[in-house]
C-alpha cells in the first residue's frame, strides 16, 4: 500500500479546513499558557496554502511540501511559523521528485520534519510542545514496520491522541508557556494539539481513500 501525491493534495485541503474550524478552539487553548494567537496563525497560514496549493499540486510531493513549508514560514507569525515552516521544509528532503511513498518512505519524510522541529526549537519529549504528539507519532510507526500502512496508521493516530494529552499534565520548558512555571500544568498544548490535527488528517485521507 502506498500514499500518493493526490492524497498528500488532499491531506494539506483537509488540515486547511481543521483548522478554520478548529480556529477557536486552539486560540483557547493559547489563551491559557501563550500569546492566545495559535488558532488565528495556523488558519491564516493554511488558507495562505490553498491560494499556493494550485500552482503545485502537479508537482511532485516533496516540492509539495516544500512550496507549503516555505509558505507556511512566511505567513505565519510567532514560533508556528518557523516550526510548522521547518516541519514540512525538512520533511520535503527525501521526498523529491517521489509521486508515492511507501510506508517506509512516509515514517523518514515525517521523522525528517520532527528532527528539523527539533532542531530549530531544540524541544525534546516532556518538553510540553508540538514534539510530544510528533514524537509518539514517529515511534508507533517505527514499532509496526509489518503491519501494513492501515494498521500502522491507526496505530499511529492513537498514539498522536495520548501524545496530545499527555501535555496537559506537563510542566512547559520551552516558549512563553514556560514562564508560567508550573501554573502550565494542567492545560493542553495548543502546538501538540495542531499537530494531532494534522497527523490525524493525513491518516483519514490515506485511510479513507481506501
Amino acid at each position: 500500500m502506498i500514499v500518493t501525491k493526490q492524497q498528500i493534495v488532499k491531506w494539506l485541503e483537509t488540515a486547511a479546513d481543521i483548522f478554520a474550524r478548529q480556529e477557536n478552539f486552539l486560540t483557547e487553548l493559547d489563551r491559557k499558557i501563550g500569546d492566545a494567537d495559535h488558532g488565528l496563525n495556523m488558519n491564516r497560514g493554511f488558507r495562505k496554502v490553498m491560494e499556493k496549493l494550485p500552482a503545485v499540486a502537479d508537482k511532485d510531493i516533496g516540492s509539495i511540501l516544500k512550496a507549503t513549508g516555505m509558505t507556511l514560514l512566511s505567513s505565519i507569525g510567532g514560533a508556528s511559523g518557523p516550526l510548522y515552516g521547518t516541519f514540512f521544509i525538512r520533511a520535503a528532503s527525501s521526498v523529491m521528485g517521489k509521486e508515492e511513498l511507501t510506508l517506509e518512505e512516509l515514517v523518514t519524510m515525517l521523522d525528517d520534519g520532527v528532527k528539523g522541529v527539533q532542531l530549530r526549537g531544540k524541544a525534546v519529549a516532556g518538553d510540553k510542545t508540538m514534539v510530544d504528539t510528533w514524537l509518539a507519532v514517529i515511534n508507533s510507526l517505527r514499532q509496526q514496520p509489518g503491519s501494513g500502512m492501515d494498521l500502522a496508521l491507526e496505530h499511529a493516530a492513537q498514539a498522536a491522541e495520548q501524545g496530545m494529552k499527555a501535555t496537559i499534565e506537563m510542566q512547559a520548558r520551552k516558549g512563553r508557556a514556560s514562564y508560567l512555571g508550573e501554573r502550565s500544568i494542567g492545560h493542553q498544548d495548543p502546538g501538540a494539539t495542531s499537530s494531532y490535527f494534522l497527523f490525524t488528517a493525513l491518516c483519514d485521507n490515506v485511510l479513507l481513500s481506501r
